[in-house]
């Protein structure tokens, strides 16, 4: 019998395989390349749903993220406070993440995987029921908070694959 935890790591496995196939290779000019003048970016769909993944889990733990505490908002050195998880960001935000190697960026990817994976470990059955948002209707339990990290993780993921798939097409 696989337990809720199990599929949840599952879930953030796959977003994991996901992201180190998208980024495998690809040098700055690829990795914030745009579709358009307004259209997100590899560097930075893989940077934000990574920022989102490490803030929600660790407000959710009770621990720090990964991005501080690795060292990581200094190594990216982008434009922003190292509060930015990307979320409300402008086109001219989002042109703000270059320099980053995919490597580094597969690498904060793993590091916040890692440490989810560690978190979830640590979850019972019940622990999932636990309230951890009282700001809506109805409270958001940690169950639906961690489902809702993987839902955009997903979903940015497969918009950053889609990016390479159009590179790819276009060389």
């Amino acid at each position: 019998m696989t337990t809720s935890t199990e599929l949840l790591s599952d879930a953030i496995e796959r977003i994991r395989g996901v992201v180190h196939r998208t980024l495998a290779g690809l040098d700055d000019d690829q990795l914030t390349f745009r579709i358009d003048p307004e259209a997100n970016t590899i560097a930075w769909l893989v940077w934000h749903l990574t920022r989102v993944q490490d803030d929600h889990v660790a407000d959710v733990a009770g621990t720090d993220q990964v991005w501080t505490t690795g060292g990581w908002h200094e190594r990216f050195a982008l434009p922003f406070e190292a509060s930015a998880t990307g979320y409300g960001q402008s086109a001219t935000d989002v042109g703000g993440v270059r320099g980053v190697a995919a490597e580094d960026l597969g690498a904060y990817h793993d590091a916040v995987a890692d440490q989810t994976l560690h978190y979830l470990g640590t979850l019972g059955e019940s622990d999932l029921d636990r309230v951890v948002d009282m700001s809506w209707n109805p409270p958001v339990t940690l169950a639906v908070r961690l489902v809702s990290v993987i839902s955009d993780d997903l979903q940015h993921a497969g918009q950053a694959s889609f990016v390479r798939g159009v590179l790819t097409r276009r060389a």
